[in-house]
């Protein structure tokens, strides 16, 4: 492939939406012929086995499926060429002696559907085992309870996957902590800080509590700039995207000789 690989699979300053479908018949006949579906087909195979980095690019662009236009196709080659600078890149285990923690993360209704992106990750001694970027089934009236819901679907897969690990090696003996950027979002799952604001959410979405509240999970505030399922809720810039990859145990593997 003679491309120029890029250092980021999404622009940060670009947004797609249905505005950028194809509405003429010149331009729809123009796009019935790209491989836009084998695209999504081949990134998505590739973000859920071994590129996390590109989950949250795959899950937007899926978006497009049945009407995509040229702006979603250019970026749809930014991610390949995105993948052609990294194709050296793999998951790295060890590194960290930490065992299993989550990262829980939720980007405002920056998106034409105005329904928040969930991110989530759980790393195994730094390395990446498990992670999600989609859009969440709600729209959410406030950032606080677009983070709370995150943390509850967070919940629900390290639950998952504390039972699984625990079945085939040894059972965890302590709470797995899951990490939240949003003081508040903690509040409510820690302390019953429930008052008008909240009511109105949904009692399954209070299924976090239950787990907090029995020791299975611990919620702990992380900052923003610590915060690794950033990388899973919107496009970053090259440093943070940098930054939020090697967090989730991406590294250059070395050539074998």
């Amino acid at each position: 492939m003679d491309t120029k690989p890029l250092s980021i699979p999404m622009d940060p300053n670009i947004s797609f939406s249905k505005d950028d479908c194809p509405i003429t018949p010149d331009e729809v006949a123009r796009m019935r012929h790209v491989p836009y579906r084998e695209a999504i087909g081949s990134l998505m195979y590739t973000s859920v086995g071994t590129h996390p980095d590109i989950s949250f690019a795959v899950s937007t662009l899926s978006q497009f499926l049945d009407n995509p236009g040229q702006a979603h196709w250019e970026a749809m080659k930014r991610v390949f060429r995105y993948i052609l600078g990294t194709k050296d890149w793999g998951l790295a285990f060890g590194e960290r002696k930490e065992g299993l923690e989550g990262y829980t993360d939720a980007d405002g209704a920056s998106q034409e559907h105005r329904r928040a992106i969930l991110g989530c990750a759980f790393l195994i001694d730094g390395g990446a085992v498990s992670w999600s970027s989609r859009k969440q089934e709600l729209v959410t009236l406030s950032t606080a309870e677009a983070e709370y819901v995150a943390a509850t679907h967070a919940a629900k897969e390290g639950i998952w996957l504390c039972n699984f690990i625990g079945e085939v090696f040894t059972p965890f003996t302590d709470p797995t902590t899951l990490y939240c950027n949003n003081q508040s979002a903690v509040a409510i799952a820690t302390n019953g800080n429930f008052h008008a604001r909240t009511k109105h959410i949904n009692i399954h979405y209070h299924f976090i509590c239950f787990v907090i509240e029995n020791g299975s999970l611990t919620l702990v505030y992380c900052p923003t700039d610590d915060m690794t399922a950033n990388i899973l809720t919107k496009a970053l810039p090259n440093s943070k995207a940098k930054h939020f990859a090697a967090s989730l145990g991406l590294s250059r593997v070395p050539t074998q000789v």
